[in-house]
């Protein structure tokens, strides 16, 4: 998300950093609430 790419639009740079945050952020980041797992660890627990 670092890079210097000069978004066309206010909408494409949100859109950019929605997706690094959902995509990155979220998905890696430990939650106490969730046992201090993440959260797909904890989806695929929940699967199991």
């Amino acid at each position: 998300m670092l890079d210097t790419r000069a978004r066309p639009s206010r909408a494409a740079a949100r859109t950019a950093i929605f997706d690094f945050i959902e995509g990155w952020y979220n998905l890696h980041r430990l939650h106490s609430s969730l046992g201090y797992r993440s959260p797909v660890e904890y989806e695929t627990a929940l699967a199991a």
